[in-house]
This record gives C-alpha cells, sequence and structure tokens, in this order.
C-alpha cells in the first residue's frame, strides 16, 4: 500500500481580484477559475472566481511537510488571508491519496497531524478539510 499527501490552499469567491491575491501573497497560483469560464469534458461554467495554491514538494513526506511548506508560504500574510475571509471563502485542504490491494470492502490508512500542522487552521481560523481517495487495484491471482 501506498499513501500520498498534499496540502493547499483555495480562496474562493464573487469578483476576486486574482491577481492582486497573487501579488499580495507572492505566490504563483497552481490553478485559477473565473467566474463564466468552462471547465472540464462537459464544458460546465464556474459559478465563482478561485484561486488555488499547493506546493510543490518531492518524494512522499508526512503531512506535516505538506502543511509546513503551505504554512511558511502564507505565514507573512495571515491578517491579509483573515481581512480576505470577510468577503470570500478560503479554506485549507489535506488530500490523501492510497491504494491498497484488495482484500475485502474495509480500508485502513491513518496518519497524524502535528501541531506544527494545525497551527495554520487555527492562525486562519478555518476548519480543516480532509478528502481522502482510495485507488482499488483488484487481487493478483498467482
Amino acid at each position: 500500500m501506498s499513501t500520498h499527501f498534499s496540502a493547499s490552499l483555495f480562496i474562493k469567491g464573487d469578483s476576486l481580484d486574482l491577481d492582486e491575491i497573487s501579488r499580495t501573497l507572492g505566490l504563483t497560483p497552481t490553478n485559477l477559475s473565473r467566474k463564466g469560464e468552462r471547465y472540464g469534458h462537459a464544458q460546465t461554467l464556474y459559478d465563482f472566481d478561485g484561486w488555488y495554491y499547493a506546493p510543490k514538494i518531492d518524494g512522499s513526506p508526512p503531512i506535516d511537510a505538506h502543511l509546513a511548506a503551505l504554512s511558511d508560504a502564507v505565514r507573512p500574510h495571515i491578517q491579509y488571508l483573515r481581512d480576505l475571509k470577510q468577503r470570500c471563502e478560503i479554506s485549507v485542504s489535506i488530500h490523501i491519496q492510497t491504494s491498497s490491494l484488495w482484500f475485502g470492502k474495509d480500508y485502513h490508512t491513518s496518519f497524524d497531524v502535528g501541531c506544527q500542522g494545525m497551527r495554520l487552521f487555527t492562525e486562519l481560523e478555518i476548519p480543516c478539510r480532509v478528502f481522502v481517495t482510495i485507488k482499488e487495484r483488484a487481487k493478483q491471482n498467482a
């Protein structure tokens, strides 16, 4: 079984100045969405403006390393993000992707988030969102 982690900051709202967010944070967004633009195969329209950032980290470090990198990137701008939070949604998400051999219907994985990693959520006064993706691989016949 292999497990990979990532952490991301997402700013979502209406009429956001996405360039101002990038300039103020001093970060190049991983992805942007603009209200009214099309995305995906179904050509669905975005109904919000969005600014998304996930730090790139080599290897497969634990989640705390991802949260530390994200925290280091935005920490100088915590007050800006708190102020921005008054007119839009700000979230930090933990993404977990794991793959497992199929042995039944139950899947288990665990991870720890240390107090250093949780500090970012406290400083921004936001909840921690966790997304788990399990990629099932069929059991191989010997």
